[in-house]
């Protein structure tokens, strides 16, 4: 279905009427005033503007219409105005994510080498709605390529701004960052221009300025003629925990009771919202993590301080979004903009330097992480964390609002893959993927995802035969509700009904040995396709 290509077609069948009613009955001026009311706008419905959100790290449960208590009032408002999806799925880390997410594919070369990921048989999403006639920008983090020929600037985007690279100190980018080889400082800019010290002033912080630069950047693109589409992935809440004292003090005391009654706090609100089956078999918490009770002997403060700070770090980008959706309304483009929002991975355990109580959550000359317990909560109901192909690694809230087209308050049972982002976005536009990319001579890959548009508009598309994924050694493959999935830890195949098990708490290997091999097959055949393994 082409979007725009419908519209014609009923306004040409409602003309077509009117001009059969006006020869019948010999009168020019009622089919002149029956055509002005077929017709509710003077000219073709415009190609619709998309915003496109990312947040970094966060875990499924960590907004309020997924059951959080996090204060995220415009976050929520996406659900209340749009759609809410329940089965959506990313690549479970930063890089691969990014990779698929901007091309409609799944990652090459295994998802190693990040400047590689992106090569010039892949169209980009600059590259393909500058090639459907958009105005593209982009505030963020990148994170695929700071060399020449592989930054936003040179891979589709108008106008650029933020990380080339992974994450940084969030109130100054040029501190270097000590996860970072050594403690290199991570490549900034603005369109082909490196940043330096001088560019970041005393009051900086990222995710404002991250909005700030897709707010004016979208008022120009507003003005331009054209559509526009803006990618704007935000770095929080990935570490290192930095937030305002002001954001901060919301959550003080918050979280004394620990994550294990968080993860049941946010379960029955879940629960209650109807966003998971009551007969799911969820654990207090991941295995990975320590009990509350032992891991807050290391210091009671300083554990309930980094869930207090990671909270205010996403409360803060709630208030950046009503920042941008009140832009896209003083701008008049609302109605016909459709925002996503969703998460690159789930909540992240990692603990680069250890659980250091001298690591202080909040201000900018400290280094600290959540670690697993608090992402066992992020991440409820599912298991394990980013970097996991179970359900904690790979599934991310996804909201989608479009005044214009998508029902308000609506949910969707779909399973979706961020690789459908870009033939989406295309179908939207009424535009072709290009068999030859337009800035290289070479032919691009054929695109992985499937649209999306079928989907918003309330109506049913073909679904994924099979979706994939792998991260280091963790793998998977869904097959309709049949998942089979490898933990690095387990080493072994682990098979899964998700239509009655979604937590992944029933191990059914034993029991379907034909379908177990059947899907690895499957899985083996995609990894030598893509890259993962190489061909013998």
């Amino acid at each position: 279905m082409k979007f725009q290509g419908s519209h014609k077609r009923s306004r040409i069948t409602r003309a077509f009427a009117c001009l059969v009613i006006a020869i019948t009955f010999g009168n020019t001026a009622a089919f002149v005033a029956s055509l002005q009311a077929a017709t509710p706008a003077s000219r073709e419905p415009q190609q619709p503007n998309i915003v496109l959100i990312m947040v970094d790290d966060m875990g499924w449960s960590d907004i309020g219409c997924y059951g959080s208590e996090i204060h995220t009032p415009n976050i929520d408002r996406l659900a209340s105005e749009g759609m809410l999806f329940t089965q959506f799925y990313n690549n479970a880390k930063c890089t691969t994510t990014r990779a698929s997410l901007l091309t409609g594919l799944y990652p090459r070369n295994g998802g190693r080498g990040q400047h590689e990921l992106i090569t010039k048989n892949m169209l980009t999403l600059g590259e393909a709605m500058r090639h459907a006639g958009y105005a593209t920008g982009m505030s963020g983090k990148w994170h695929n390529g700071s060399k020449a020929g592989t930054r936003p600037c040179d891979r589709g985007f108008d106008e650029s701004y933020g990380l080339w690279d992974g994450c940084c100190n969030f109130f100054n980018p040029k501190i270097p960052d000590p996860a970072f080889k050594g403690g290199r400082v991570r490549p900034f800019g603005h369109n082909d221009k490196a940043l330096e010290l001088e560019d970041f002033p005393d009051d900086y912080y990222t995710t404002d300025a991250f909005t700030d630069h897709a707010i004016e950047t979208i008022k120009s693109h507003a003005t331009s003629g054209k559509p526009f589409f803006h990618y704007l992935p935000y770095t929080a809440p990935h570490y290192p925990l930095h937030a305002k004292p002001a954001d901060i003090a919301k959550y003080k005391g918050r979280y004394a009771a620990g994550w294990e009654v968080l993860r049941q706090e946010r379960l029955a609100r879940q629960r209650e919202l109807g966003l998971i089956d009551d007969g799911w078999l969820v654990v207090d918490r991941d295995d990975l993590a320590k009990p509350w009770n032992e891991a807050k002997t290391i210091d009671d403060d300083w554990q309930q301080l980094r869930m207090e700070v990671y909270a205010a770090m996403i409360d803060s980008v709630d208030q950046n979004i009503g920042r941008l959706l009140a832009a896209l309304d003083d701008a008049g483009v609302a109605d016909n903009t459709l925002i996503l929002f969703l998460a690159d991975n789930g909540g992240c355990a990692e603990t680069p330097g250890g659980n250091d109580p001298q690591q202080i959550p909040g201000p900018k000359d400290f280094y600290s992480h959540v670690g697993p317990g608090w992402a066992t909560a992020s991440n409820t109901p599912w298991r394990r964390y980013k970097q996991y192909c179970h359900e904690g690694g790979i599934a991310t809230p996804l909201l989608a609002r479009w005044p214009a087209v998508i029902k308000a308050g609506t949910r969707s049972l779909e399973v979706g893959h961020i690789i459908d982002f870009l033939p989406t976005f295309l179908e939207m536009a009424d535009a072709d993927y290009p068999r030859q990319h337009p800035a290289f001579d070479q032919q691009t890959l054929p695109l992985d995802g499937r649209s999306l548009l079928p989907v918003f508009m309330g109506e049913q598309r073909e679904a994924h035969d099979e979706l994939y994924w792998h991260w280091a050694s963790n793998r998977a493959v869904r097959q309709g509700d049949w998942k089979l999935v490898w933990d690095k830890h387990a080493k072994t195949w682990e098979l899964y009904d998700l239509s009655e098990d979604r937590t992944e708490a029933h191990d059914l290997s034993a029991e379907h040995p034909s379908l177990v091999s059947s899907l690895t097959e499957k899985w083996e055949a995609w990894a030598v396709a893509t890259g993962v393994t190489k061909k013998k």
